[in-house]
């Protein structure tokens, strides 16, 4: 029903495209000529034409949170990028206190994946390898919700970019401090870290943060302001530089190249093309029946110069085309017609 689309240039913090759908004809409302248009326009609570997705827009991530959970781990020295774990499609937790009573969190992938590290957790991404090094399970320590908050909040996420563009929405971090003014008397559970961590479970943002946060990944380690007049004032071009180990970086980068070769995103395995990224599936509503669709990255993967966002919103869960195939469709016009982007 709508959907936001953005590049960016990871070294300034222009913006080489912003676009939200669906849009409406300002000269229809100039001339306010064409009422039933207008009407039309004012009534349509569905998709919502008057808001800017890219920057007032506030959705659930899913797993585009990923690579930045994963840098946490590899920050905080809990996980080795090689090291393991076996993924059976479930994570069975046994009660503490009635070891009869157990807790189940699923996989996307109900057979699992088998043997998962970091790369291929990223490039297939693995649930159950994310709630392990989330969250913990027996002997293997989790970085834990603060340090979940601490490096998503770390590349902008759930913070204003301070964007030259009206409207901007702030989203939300899942915390301990959230849950009790949200949820009041219901402690935190381990069951709300694995959720937090694939990006569920109140967990909101925007399309702008998300592309600031992934051109952090792609400069590896610099924040820039998103903007969209060429002549700003430079004194509002805020640059930030994350105190984040080289090698680090680099694993995440090899993770997200690993998606798009033989992961979750090869819809953008474009020929002499090298693009990085990381696709998300958000469940949304009640029901649970539908999804938004997301895909963050960058390129050229060499020497990035652009990162991107590509959110669709409110699908059925049935659907299989999904945001990696729109900036994918788009990947393949730009390579025809304007292939200095990926020099």
């Amino acid at each position: 029903t709508g959907g936001a689309g953005l590049i960016m240039d990871v070294k300034s913090g222009e913006m080489i495209a912003l676009t939200s759908y669906p849009e409406y004809d300002p000269n229809v409302l100039a001339t306010g000529e064409d009422k039933e248009t207008i009407q039309g326009y004012l009534l349509d609570t569905t998709k919502k034409p008057f808001i800017n997705r890219a920057v007032s827009g506030v959705y659930t991530p899913g797993s585009i949170v990923k690579p930045f959970v994963a840098l946490g781990a590899l920050e905080e020295n809990i996980v080795d990028p090689n090291q393991s774990f076996y993924s059976s499609g479930e994570l069975v937790v046994p009660n503490p206190y009635y070891p009869e009573l157990k807790s189940i969190f699923k996989d996307w992938k109900e057979e699992g994946h088998g043997y998962t590290d970091m790369r291929k957790g990223l490039a297939e991404s693995v649930d159950t390898y994310f709630y392990i090094i989330g969250g913990g399970f027996k002997d293997q320590k989790g970085i834990g919700i603060a340090n979940i908050e601490k490096y998503t909040r770390m590349f902008g996420i759930a913070s204003k970019t301070g964007i030259d563009v009206e409207g901007e929405k702030i989203g939300n971090i899942p915390s301990v401090e959230w849950k009790k003014k949200k949820f009041p008397g219901d402690p935190w559970r381990l069951g709300d870290t694995y959720h937090t961590v694939i990006g569920q479970y109140g967990f909101q943002t925007t399309p702008i943060q998300m592309v600031k946060a992934v051109g952090g990944i792609a400069s590896k380690g610099t924040l820039v302001t998103p903007h969209v007049y060429k002549d700003i004032d430079t004194a509002l071009l805020i640059s930030e530089t994350l105190d984040i180990e080289a090698e680090n970086m680099k694993v995440i980068h090899e993770g997200m190249r690993q998606v798009v070769t033989s992961g979750t995103g090869g819809a953008l395995n474009i020929s002499n093309v090298e693009i990085a990224a990381k696709t998300g599936t958000a469940q949304v509503g009640i029901s649970k029946k539908a999804i938004n669709s997301w895909v963050i990255g960058f390129f050229p993967y060499e020497n990035p110069q652009y990162a991107f966002t590509v959110l669709m919103e409110n699908s059925p869960s049935s659907n299989k085309i999904g945001a990696s195939q729109a900036m994918g469709e788009l990947a393949r016009w730009m390579a025809l017609y304007t292939p200095e982007y990926f020099k």
